[in-house]
């Protein structure tokens, strides 16, 4: 069975993984410098805004310097097999998807009729063939994985940053402490006061997974391990022996057919399927004993050993009648999702990856932490901060969270760094508060909705709120990859208001008698 798998944000060490020798072990770079809009071939009649969203997007990252990064993963010393796609079409196809929530032969097909979107995957010109096929983009996802896309996206985040900076205050040339036309200091650096703000809060992606029940997992086990029963006889010429499964499938309807379940009825059906699967495993664990080798793949063997572990699991939960032990299983198919507990009203218990995001005062995204296991995330907000501290140069003056996050070790950490932490004090209120504070805390409280704005487009609109995918690593990717989405339609958004409020400065400073138009 596999292990619990948790998700950290450990970057990419140069060359350390190789993700072209799966399929493909060729990576031929296509471009040598980056095309532009001017380079992207129309036929005739097809006229093109330059405008379009599209367009603006994929001129705003810097597709040549991640593709020296993503090239790295392939072994371009061999001359067999077939050359990889360019990244720009990896990523491009993954951020449409993302987009829109495609499938995989949906994102072919509409990149095959939309010729913005041909330009923004990198193609050279129009053309009406497949750029790749479907299955392609299952190699997508596990290639551009979640620390490429967190490391991609933390760079765009410090160029965007970087470039309202410029605009706020071009002429200033220092940064990060440096002053100087040539960037070097004339004097000592000194550690720059509390500023800025720093949001924080978890939430759940749900899995796409069938709502767990004992009786569901225990008939869906069952009916694996007579597959692979009928697997040994075939392949050995066994006799099949008794696994009574035309009454095991009956006492399994009786359940499931019922309107209301009665308690006593849910643990007798328990009792029978347990009974039946100890029996089949019996016969499997018999003939491998005896030295016959077991016919199954590598998804089969798997289903096998996760089998194992939930059979244990739920004859534990039976003999000692609980509804929780540890590292329960709720999916044969995906054994590493787990139940997070997450007291709303609407849904109580989620099946999927916890996560935690952080805002700044931009309002863009950065993916903290996330992990397929229940976790306090209390326990992280230092580490937060610290990489706050990192990015900026600097503590932030307030931290907005959740009352999971006040404990007082981190209410400790926060005040001797001289950060607010939003919330009222511990202990009893005190009448005596001033009406300052509590405009500050109400303040607070107001702003750090934000986080919960950013949850709602992240699942409404970019793919979070039911994960598709059937591998965790591709789970991780889908994650990460809804963030650095959200975070690129937000820059392009700025940057059109940005200019929206350049053409209305320059309308308010039209000559006195010219005709304004509208």
């Amino acid at each position: 069975m596999q292990g619990n798998k948790a998700f950290s944000l450990n970057f990419l060490a140069s060359g350390s993984r190789d993700y072209g020798s799966e399929v493909e072990l060729m990576y031929h770079s296509t471009e040598n410098r980056q095309i532009c809009f001017d380079d992207f071939f129309q036929p005739a009649g097809l006229h093109m805004n330059p405008n379009n969203r599209w367009i603006r997007l994929a001129d705003m990252i810097p597709w040549s310097k991640y593709e020296k990064k993503y090239s790295r993963f392939f072994k371009n010393d061999t001359k067999v097999g077939n050359i990889s796609k360019p990244f720009r079409m990896a990523l491009g196809s993954l951020i449409i998807q993302s987009k829109y929530n495609y499938s995989d032969r949906e994102v072919v097909d509409q990149i095959t009729e939309n010729p913005y979107y041909q330009y923004f995957v990198g193609l050279p010109g129009y053309q009406e063939e497949k750029p790749f096929d479907a299955s392609m983009m299952v190699y997508f996802r596990k290639r551009v994985n979640a620390d490429v896309l967190n490391e991609i996206n933390l760079e765009f985040l410090e160029q965007e940053l970087q470039k309202e900076d410029d605009r706020d205050d071009p002429s200033d040339t220092s940064a990060n402490g440096k002053s100087g036309t040539d960037g070097t200091a004339d004097s000592p650096v000194t550690e720059q006061s509390n500023a800025g703000t720093l949001m924080l809060d978890a939430t759940c992606a749900p899995q796409q997974i069938a709502y767990p029940q004992d009786f569901q997992l225990l008939n869906d086990a069952r009916e694996k391990l007579e597959q692979m029963i009928d697997l040994f006889c075939l392949r050995y010429g066994f006799a099949k022996p008794r696994t009574y499964r035309v009454k095991a499938r009956n006492n399994y309807l009786g359940l499931a057919k019922m309107r209301k379940r009665t308690r006593n009825k849910i643990r007798k059906v328990i009792k029978a399927q347990l009974n039946y699967i100890r029996r089949d495993l019996k016969y499997l664990d018999a003939w491998m004993a005896g030295g016959y080798a077991a016919p199954f793949d590598k998804r089969m063997t798997q289903a096998f050993l996760t089998i194992r572990v939930l059979y244990e699991q739920q004859l534990y939960m039976y003999e000692n009648k609980t509804h929780s032990v540890e590292n329960r299983i709720v999916s044969i198919s995906q054994p590493y999702i787990r139940p997070i507990v997450r007291g709303k009203a609407k849904n109580p218990v989620e099946f999927g990856t916890k996560l935690d995001i952080s805002i700044d005062e931009k309002g863009y995204a950065r993916l903290e932490r996330a992990s397929f296991d229940a976790y306090n995330e209390g326990l992280y907000l230092q580490e937060a901060v610290e990489r706050y501290k990192e990015r900026t140069g600097h503590y932030p003056e307030r931290v907005l969270a959740d009352t999971i996050y006040r404990n007082r070790e981190n209410r400790r950490y926060c005040k001797g760094h001289g950060i607010r932490l939003s919330g009222p004090k511990l202990g009893r209120p005190c009448k005596a508060t001033k009406a300052a504070d509590r405009i500050l805390e109400y303040q607070d409280n107001t702003d750090r909705i934000e986080v919960e704005r950013v949850f709602s487009l992240a699942k409404r609109c970019y793919g979070l709120d039911l994960i598709r995918c059937k591998l965790p690593e591709t789970t991780m990717t889908i994650i990460s990859l809804s963030i650095f989405a959200m975070n690129l339609f937000k820059a392009m958004k700025g940057i059109f208001a940005q200019f929206l409020e350049g053409i209305r400065f320059w309308l308010l400073l039209e000559p006195a008698g010219c005709v304004r138009t509208v």
